[in-house]
């Protein structure tokens, strides 16, 4: 066995050493200590690397003293209001990651950015009146006797109405909440009073037809349009269905007087069908909510009753008293892209007075919207611990909505457990058990209505000051519906929504709201021909009508 001497041990040693502290050893001083590599090269690389990739990527926005337009959990996320981000800049998402579980509990705001709705922003310095948009005194003093809170018109009733007594076709598209019943209610009672009536069938024949998705909103109408109707002598009546053929024969075998006709798809076509109703004497037709009664649950059913109706295609065909052709309205919130080619199915866009609101489509600057990312099982205690809270003090209505008629239930019974009072509204219901009760939360009966999306569209709640979705909507547009039903014209609470989000397709929708919010800018998808705003007191001519 060989031995191997001190010499020989300190140059194995040297030779195991890294290369800087070999090179250190043979050209350097010898009694220089050895320096110390506290941290490995291949993590410094990683540093550096993650290093450059962040100051690649965009600075998040500095927040400095002032509103903000969204607040997040991170405020390093928040967005001053002064700050507009272009179309092509990039934003830093405050609902970035949040397909990862580990986000949970995240959350981030839309914050209020003004105090009344759109609809009223400029009337402080406009001058309009009632009067000044040419409806005639006995009108006035019937709306002033219905309704003596409506002083001044809204930006949409000044807009429409005017168009409306001229005779003209007209699709309102304005942001929920802005007054669009009276647009079209007064004009269609004004043209009424000067006409004669030339009912003398074995079938009633009404006036004036207003085409409505559900029978909450053909209800809602009805209370609207009969007050003012009364006052005026003329009779505004109400057809809803699910209550089968024999109802409606019922209904309409009374005889009785009908200027105004509201009804919804199912019970007019019913009608119209067993011959127990004509539409030869109509002067007057409204489609509300028109993207849905032009959806393909509804298309069917409204191509027959359009069919049936007798539409004006000029100005002139409105003149003759004894020869009555129709005035369409078309009506809506939300104009998705694919509308305008279901608009030709209706009439040619040629003929249409299109008239819409700076805000259509877009996020509401005047409610606070908050966005939680939960899991599924976290989003019954959240929701039962804010109605909890919401008990301790006084407040306003809740509207909690849900995906499916299933939901309603189940979520109804765990509220019952805790002993929280609550109505609940969907459309797998019974009709006479669904009768009345959106009316009675109205009145004021139970603070918290639990429903599906029947209660989202043109509904009127001026008492609600907050929607929760307790299931995230499934399309931008239904979020629309729901976040309109706070905020409203008339209504004096601020409104607020809380979104729970839980599943990644969710998130998908709620980032495109957030970069919508930041950019200040329409949500996508639901841009249309109808979404070019007009001036604000400017009326586009038709072509022929």
């Amino acid at each position: 066995m060989a031995v191997v001497g001190p010499a020989r041990l300190c140059w194995l040693s040297i030779r195991r050493l890294p290369a800087p502290r070999r090179e250190l050893v043979r050209s350097g001083d010898p009694d220089q200590p050895l320096p110390v590599v506290r941290v490995p090269r291949a993590l410094q690389r990683r540093q550096e690397l993650r290093q450059r990739r962040r100051q690649s990527s965009p600075q998040p926005a500095l927040v400095r003293p002032g509103p903000l337009l969204l607040s997040a959990r991170r405020p390093e996320l928040n967005q001053p209001a002064r700050l507009t981000l272009s179309r092509w800049e990039s934003a830093p998402l405050a609902s970035r990651g949040w397909k990862s579980r580990r986000a949970r509990r995240d959350y981030f705001s839309i914050e209020r950015a003004q105090h009344e709705a759109p609809a009223l922003r400029k009337l402080a310095a406009a001058r309009d009146t009632f009067a000044d948009l040419g409806l005639e005194p006995r009108l006035l003093a019937a709306l002033q006797q219905a309704a003596p809170d409506v002083v001044r018109p809204t930006t949409v009733q000044a807009s429409t109405i005017p168009p409306l007594l001229r005779g003209r076709h007209v699709l309102c598209a304005a942001e929920t909440g802005s007054g669009k019943t009276l647009s079209y209610f007064l004009p269609l009672l004004q043209r009424l009073l000067g006409r004669p009536n030339l009912d003398a069938g074995r079938v009633p024949a009404p006036r004036g037809l207003v085409l409505v998705p559900s029978r909450e909103l053909a209800q809602q109408v009805r209370a609207v349009g009969q007050p003012l109707g009364s006052s005026l002598g003329l009779q505004v009546r109400e057809l809803g269905g699910g209550h089968g053929l024999s109802r409606i024969m019922l209904q309409l075998s009374r005889r009785l007087p009908t200027d105004v006709l509201v009804a919804t798809p199912g019970a007019l076509w019913k009608a119209l069908k067993w011959q127990l109703l004509s539409l030869d004497q109509l002067s007057f037709l409204v489609l509300d909510e028109a993207d849905t009664l032009l959806d393909e649950s509804f298309l069917e059913l409204v191509e027959f009753i359009l069919g049936k109706s007798h539409i004006a295609e000029s100005t002139a065909d409105l003149e003759d008293a004894f020869n009555p052709k129709a005035q369409l309205v078309l009506v809506g919130a939300t104009f998705p892209e694919g509308v305008s080619q279901l608009l030709n199915k209706v009439a040619s866009p040629d003929s249409l007075t299109t008239i819409t609101s700076s805000k259509l489509h877009c996020i509401m600057p005047h409610v606070r919207q908050t966005f939680m990312r939960l899991k599924g099982v976290e989003k019954v205690t959240e929701l039962v611990q804010l109605l909890k809270q919401r008990d301790k003090g006084p407040s306003g209505s809740v509207l909690v909505f849900c995906n499916s008629s299933s939901t309603v239930n189940w979520l109804g019974y765990i509220l019952d457990d805790h002993k929280i009072q609550h109505l609940r509204l969907q459309g797998q219901m019974p009709a006479s058990m669904r009768a009345g009760i959106f009316q009675g939360f109205q009145k004021g009966s139970q603070n918290i209505l639990l429903c599906t999306d029947i209660a989202s569209r043109g509904l009127d709640s001026t008492r609600v000051d907050l929607v929760v979705n307790y299931d995230f909507p499934l399309t931008l547009q239904d979020y629309i519906h729901r976040a309109g039903r706070v905020g409203r014209v008339g209504s004096e609470i601020p409104g607020t929504v809380v979104s729970f989000v839980t599943h990644p397709w969710d998130v998908s929708l709620v980032q495109k709201i957030e970069l919508a919010a930041r950019r200040r800018r329409s949500l996508p998808g639901l841009s249309s021909s109808v979404s070019e705003p007009l001036p604000q007191r400017t009326i586009v001519q038709p072509s022929s009508v």
